[in-house]
């Protein structure tokens, strides 16, 4: 014997049910096969619905159980033979004609028992089950339609009755003994107590019954036929690369049900697992997928995490104080108080001091549960041994579940590891002796988040994604997206990480993509894109709390500087082509530093000097392996090295500096590069990272430039420029008559840093140093005479670029 079972979306309407129909002719010839079915898709709420009007005298319910009527006729007339309909249809009509009888004496009464509901509601399945019979025996199969009511014998607990096996398993054996067929027909959902009063089995009910007649014929398995092929690794609604789960253990499969799975409903499977009866999880609108066994014993799976589940809508009750160290009995009173109002307790942890005790409930329970608690210790509360119960609400819970735990050291700490780098904070956490579930309370907020970080933490061997958000889209920015496009197929086929990105900003507009950005296109979205400024794009960013985020800034902005602290806050890793927050007060550099450790995220910078050299990840490196730093020289402008480079006389001063700016060299105002400010910020930030604790005031600018060319617009400056050649020229006929050349050079020992124009002699590092390239010596413990030495281009949007992506992969590898 085989019974398959089938839920209301698989008999929904007329063509669905010739699916169910296609499902069950191509079953073995050689066993025979029960048919247990839901009520047809929505008819179970209808006829509550319409219970409900006729309760409160609203005449509205003879309007939609006309509707249901008309429904299920026109499933008849579209589901059989003209010719073989009249039986049909007469049938349907005489149940609505008692179904209409017993709802209008609900509308004189105005009272609606759960007994006489259960009467009203399990015409559903009544339903349902005799026009796929009615089908069945229109192709000329030999089927039975079998009357739940007379064999499943329950309680009178109305609409959520209790099975009496003993007589029930008697009753299932005998009448199928007398009764021979090849098919059989079940109503699920629908039984009767000892009186022949009609009664209910609760939620997911219909499956109960299939598990009642597969135990008790001790069936080969119980096929569950739903609208998705079995379970999965985790809810593909919250995360797309969710995986199917093939085979599973019952116990697994009811961990998981419990935590939010809603393929099945954990007390529904309880008699074919006493049994050892496999379920087989099935899609009626995808007969060929695998969909998912449940099995006593289940093999090992590749990983040894089966699935990822969650329930929202939880409250945390938590009750503490020091009169509860050592004394007996508080725990009773408190799960006893829970018990008398029916508030059921979802999860439960409780502090190894015994001073404190917390339960997960529903949050629909939480006032009735804090009132109840409340009372039960109201002694304790007034004498100051127990404090009040305290409630948080707006919580949620995500459960790891797998058999195969136990054997796996580091799970827990895999777990909580991944969601605090994401900024995921966990309220409680509880684990069963057996290893089989491990449970976080977290906000609902973060529900999504978190099972997606879990999920690519323990089932994602293809690769990790990372969302990056850019705030910034002019050379840099559009050279970095054209770099990621790219790059993106071979990071994902060589590093297992796929870099979306997922949010680009100017000044004006922002376009956010959940699902990431077309890159071909990006420029066009962009325009169309909705009005936005920078503190409205960090909202959103913080907002969509997507996981593995990185904001990106490759402007030159002061007020896109400020936004850093509440994205990391939200442990989204800053990655920053903007001097501006680094050379701040130094304050702010190190608040940024401690909140990126506080939260777990990154704050790196390595293109604040030198672009695309590894100029701060080489300095950290020798910090990091005990080396000592006690001098730094560098040329750091690329600007001003491709100027002096370029200047000889022979042009205006003024057009060599046009010519830098045109292609991309200087800052969006060139006084910044030619002053010396922007190589100040430099050394500055090499002096910070080299753990001296340094402002701008107390570096020392060598200025070549008059102080003329600081007054005015950028165009001003070029005009002035043009008036002082002289000067420049004479700067250079100085330096040529030595047989030197100018570089602008930055130096730091002894605590101390200056930067000016100096006259490089043929015998020195950076006299042969040519167009925009940048040099530092770094003069250590270990180099002290010969200097470890990086060279290489120090400005372009290319190289920038080049430097950001490659903090933007260092993020990924946290």
């Amino acid at each position: 014997m085989k019974v398959l079972k089938f839920g209301g979306s698989s008999v929904a309407n007329a063509a669905n049910i010739e699916k169910v129909v296609n499902i069950v002719m191509q079953q073995p010839t050689t066993e025979k096969i029960a048919v247990v079915v839901s009520a047809m898709g929505g008819v179970t709420d209808s006829l509550l619905k319409i219970a409900s009007f006729a309760a409160t005298a609203d005449e509205t319910y003879k309007t939609l159980l006309e509707e249901l009527e008309q429904k299920h006729l026109e499933t008849v007339r579209v589901l059989l033979p003209i010719q073989q309909q009249s039986a049909t249809l007469s049938l349907v009509k005489q149940q609505f004609n008692d179904l209409e009888g017993i709802c209008d004496g609900v509308y004189l009464l105005k009272e609606l028992s759960l007994r006489t509901q259960d009467k009203i509601v399990g015409y559903g399945e009544l339903l349902s089950s005799q026009i796929v019979a009615a089908k069945l025996q229109s192709l000329g199969v030999q089927q039975l339609w079998v009357d739940s009511r007379h064999l499943i014998v329950t309680n009178s607990n109305h609409s959520n009755a209790g099975v009496d096996f003993f007589v029930t398993n008697e009753r299932i054996v005998s009448w199928f003994k007398a009764n021979e067929a090849k098919y059989y027909v079940i109503p699920g959902f629908i039984a009767a107590n000892q009186a022949e009063h009609t009664t209910t089995l609760g939620r997911g009910g219909s499956d109960y019954t299939g598990a009642i007649y597969a135990a008790a014929l001790d069936a080969s398995v119980l096929e569950i036929w739903t609208d998705v092929s079995g379970m999965m690794t985790a809810d593909p609604r919250l995360v797309s690369n969710a995986k199917p789960i093939e085979r599973i253990s019952y116990q697994e499969a009811m961990e998981l049900s419990h935590f939010g799975a809603k393929i099945i409903y954990p007390p529904t499977i309880q008699p074919v697992m006493i049994k050892k009866i496999p379920v087989w999880i099935k899609n009626t609108f995808e007969p060929q997928a695998v969909g998912t066994v449940i099995e006593n014993h289940a093999p090992n799976a590749d990983g040894f995490i089966r699935g990822i589940s969650s329930i929202t809508s939880i409250s945390l009750l938590s009750l503490e104080g020091s009169g509860m160290v050592g004394i007996p009995g508080f725990s009773k009173r408190l799960f006893e108080s829970l018990a008398n109002e029916q508030v059921n307790v979802i999860l439960i942890t409780q502090s190894s001091s015994e001073h404190s005790i917390c339960v997960g409930i529903n949050e629909a329970d939480t006032l009735k549960a804090k009132r109840a608690v409340d009372a039960v210790f109201s002694y304790e509360i007034q004498t100051g041994k127990v404090d009040p119960l305290t409630v948080e609400t707006n919580l949620a819970i995500v459960a790891l579940v797998g058999e195969q735990m136990k054997s796996h050291p580091g799970v827990s700490g895999k777990m909580f590891g991944a969601l605090g780098r994401n900024g995921i904070n966990i309220r409680a956490i509880a684990q069963g002796s057996s290893e089989k579930n491990i449970s976080a309370v977290i906000a609902t907020k973060d529900v999504r988040k978190a099972i997606n970080v879990l999920h690519e933490v323990f089932f994602e061997t293809s690769y990790k994604q990372l969302n990056v958000f850019i705030a910034g889209a002019g050379n840099v920015g559009g050279k970095l997206v054209a770099q990621i496009k790219q790059q993106q197929q071979f990071l994902q086929d060589q590093l297992n990480l796929q870099v979306r990105v997922v949010g680009i900003a100017n000044s004006k507009k922002a376009l956010l993509a959940d699902q990431g950005i077309e890159l071909d296109q990006w420029q066009n979205l962009l325009a169309q894109a909705p009005a936005s400024g920078i503190k409205d794009f960090v909202q959103q960013i913080r907002e969509k709390n997507l996981r593995n985020s990185v904001f990106v800034d490759v402007t030159a902005n002061e007020e896109v500087a400020t936004v850093y602290e509440q994205l990391l806050e939200k442990s989204i890793s800053v990655v920053a082509c903007n001097k501006i927050a680094c050379s701040s007060a130094y304050v702010n550099y190190q608040r940024l530093k401690s909140l990126a450790r506080e939260y777990n995220s990154l704050f790196l910078f390595e293109t604040n000097v030198g672009a695309g050299l590894p100029v701060i990840g080489t300095l950290n490196d020798l910090l990091r392996s005990g080396d000592q730093v006690n001098k730094i020289k560098a040329v750091l402008s690329g600007t001003l090295n491709y100027v002096f480079n370029h200047y000889d006389g022979t042009k205006p001063f003024a057009e060599i500096v046009r010519q830098a700016q045109a292609e991309g060299y200087t800052e969006p105002d060139p006084r910044l590069d030619l002053g010396g400010t922007d190589v100040m910020r430099k050394i500055m930030i090499l002096a910070r990272e080299a753990g001296q604790k340094m402002e701008m005031a107390q570096i020392t600018n060598r200025y070549f430039l008059p102080e003329s060319c600081f007054k005015g617009s950028v165009e001003d400056f070029y005009a002035e420029m043009t008036k002082q050649e002289t000067h420049f020229r004479s700067l250079f006929e100085k330096a040529s008559a030595e047989g030197a050349k100018l570089k602008f050079v930055a130096t730091y020992e002894n605590g101390k840093a200056e930067v000016g124009l100096e006259h490089i002699q043929p015998s020195s590092d950076f006299y042969h140093l040519y167009g925009k390239d940048n040099l530092v010596l770094f003069y250590t413990d270990r180099y002290p005479e010969q200097p470890l030495v990086i060279k290489g281009a120090g400005a372009g949007a290319d190289v920038t670029a080049s430097g950001v992506f490659a903090d933007i992969i260092r993020v990924a590898r946290i």
